[in-house]
């Protein structure tokens, strides 16, 4: 004898409802995260003398302090210079080989390097340097896809030694970097101004802060807020860049954010 089943009608039936394909999986695995925004800070060397030689610790402790306030919400690369120890370009003027000055003043930027890892890890922020000259004791060899890998977990990258190669300004490997890791924009720290003006506001006191500029703008009319092998690089690349002046209250961070500040230089 065949026995019969019944279905038990406390029991919904869905064999013949229609699938919901509207319904999003709880587990959310096919619902990748959007991108951070992700920005490439240059500092120069100044900015961690203080305007002196060498390292002035208050100084860099105050601009790691406005890094570490962002570093939840954007994805950072810092490109650092080494005026405050070395010029290159100078240093050749008194008749020492151009190369040989230039390496110096790549060192100089490792110092820095290093400087800011020291105060940025003190305020919690986990860091990784990478170096395009290798020294493995204090740096990473400079990797591209490393550093995105560091970035996407939440740590801060800083790139030392310039390009690694003589007659590049740190201006150019900061447009360099921040188009190899996909850095959705340039944002140069300047001291003693707050944006790009139409003449020295120092010496013109008629001189009007820009709120945005394009890039052959720039170039046309010699406005130097970087070099130009590096605004031509932006240009070309369509690579957004953000001017503005260390000495607000917080700017560092409101720059990172992309809250509204200095002057915007487009393509």
């Amino acid at each position: 004898m065949e026995s019969v089943t019944t279905a038990d009608p406390t029991i919904p039936s869905t064999a013949d409802e229609p699938l919901d394909e509207t319904a999003v999986d709880a587990s959310g695995i096919d619902d990748p995260q959007p991108r951070r925004r992700r920005v490439l800070l240059k500092l120069s060397g100044e900015v961690f003398g203080g305007g002196k030689l060498g390292v002035d610790p208050g100084t860099v402790r105050a601009v790691a302090e406005q890094i570490a306030a962002a570093v939840d919400e954007v994805e950072i690369a810092i490109v650092v210079g080494g005026g405050n120890f070395f010029r290159g370009a100078e240093l050749s003027l008194s008749g020492m080989d151009r190369s040989r000055a230039d390496y110096m003043g790549m060192l100089g930027t490792v110092m820095n390097c290093l400087a800011l890892q020291d105060f940025l890890e003190q305020a919690g922020v986990e860091t990784r340097v990478q170096s395009a000259i290798t020294m493995g004791q204090v740096a990473e060899a400079y990797i591209p896809r490393r550093a995105i890998r560091h970035m996407e977990k939440g740590r801060v990258v800083i790139f030392g030694a310039g390009a690694g190669l003589p007659y590049f300004s740190t201006d150019t490997v900061a447009a360099q970097r921040a188009l190899e890791v996909h850095a959705d924009e340039v944002l140069m720290a300047k001291s003693g101004v707050d944006g790009v003006y139409t003449a020295d506001p120092k010496k013109d006191p008629t001189a009007i802060k820009l709120e945005h500029l394009t890039y052959d703008e720039a170039l046309r009319r010699d406005i130097r807020v970087m070099d130009q092998t590096a605004m031509t690089m932006c240009k070309d690349n369509k690579l957004d860049m953000v001017v503005f002046g260390m000495e607000g209250e917080g700017n560092v961070t409101k720059a990172i954010r992309g809250e509204s500040l200095g002057t915007r230089v487009t393509a």
